[in-house]
């Protein structure tokens, strides 16, 4: 088992991409701290992930909204109480604020409490976890970091906010791989239009254009990152750090 003993932070984990990542990291041995906005989500998702690992005593739970950081820090704290320490952090939180995203809308558009908190939410998570644990996995010389950009970082009409989101992640990737060498790997994971609540929200026409741009010809589903995910945050990827892996059907993002 690729995770044997070790303990992974997975924030999102109610959401399908988030809950994907954590069942298919307890199916490998790891023991779970996980975070979700939305208690009756994290719920379903920890029965689900106990499932998986075969015992509940592996997963910790705790509701939050780690665009916050006391909010972040407490699920940190919960997570050390129960394991003692977290070796791999999963950002998965992101995207956009349901009382936030009207659809697709030009910059000219587009409201300032909408572009305000697309970079709160893909941002903030990030560096609160990060700073949370960086220190800790810098003194016992272990870490894997894996965060989530998008193939639209490299720019996407009616997603000004999104966009410039997730090229920060994957900037600040690199970055946080330069400085947190040579003990802990940093990589981002930059998927296409995922099979989850964004298709809804982006609508049946754009999702339909990014089946078409994929040379795979569908749209991704979340055991594609959560497969990715395993082997960012497995020592199979000992040697890669500073990365972005287009999950995308070979969509290609770059600036």
């Amino acid at each position: 088992m690729r995770l044997q003993n070790r303990v992974a932070l997975v924030s999102g984990a109610g959401g399908p991409m988030g809950m994907a990542v954590a069942k298919r990291f307890a199916s490998e041995g790891a023991r779970l701290v996980v975070s979700d906005i939305s208690q009756s989500r994290l719920d379903e998702g920890v029965a689900a992930i106990a499932d998986a690992a075969g015992t509940a005593a592996n997963v910790v739970g705790l509701r939050a909204d780690v665009s916050d950081r006391a909010q972040a820090d407490a699920v940190v704290a919960a997570g050390r109480a129960e394991f003692g320490h977290i070796d791999l952090l999963i950002n998965i939180v992101g995207g956009w604020r349901g009382r936030d995203f009207d659809g697709p809308a030009n910059v000219t558009e587009m409201s300032e409490a909408r572009f305000d908190s697309t970079l709160s939410l893909n941002l903030k998570p990030n560096f609160y976890f990060v700073q949370s644990l960086a220190p800790s996995m810098l003194k016992r010389e272990y870490g894997k970091i894996v965060n989530i950009s998008s193939i639209n970082f490299a720019g996407e009409p009616g997603a000004a906010d999104y966009g410039a989101a997730k090229a920060a992640v994957a900037s600040l990737t690199r970055t946080l791989a330069m400085e947190l060498a040579p003990h802990i790997n940093v990589n981002c994971i930059a998927p296409g239009i995922i099979n989850t609540r964004v298709v809804g929200m982006l609508g049946p026409e754009l999702a339909e254009e990014y089946r078409q741009r994929s040379l795979l010809k569908r749209l991704g589903e979340p055991i594609d990152i959560a497969n990715a995910a395993l082997f960012l945050a497995s020592d199979e990827s000992s040697y890669i750090t500073g990365q972005v892996l287009a999950v995308s059907g070979g969509i290609w993002p770059a600036l």
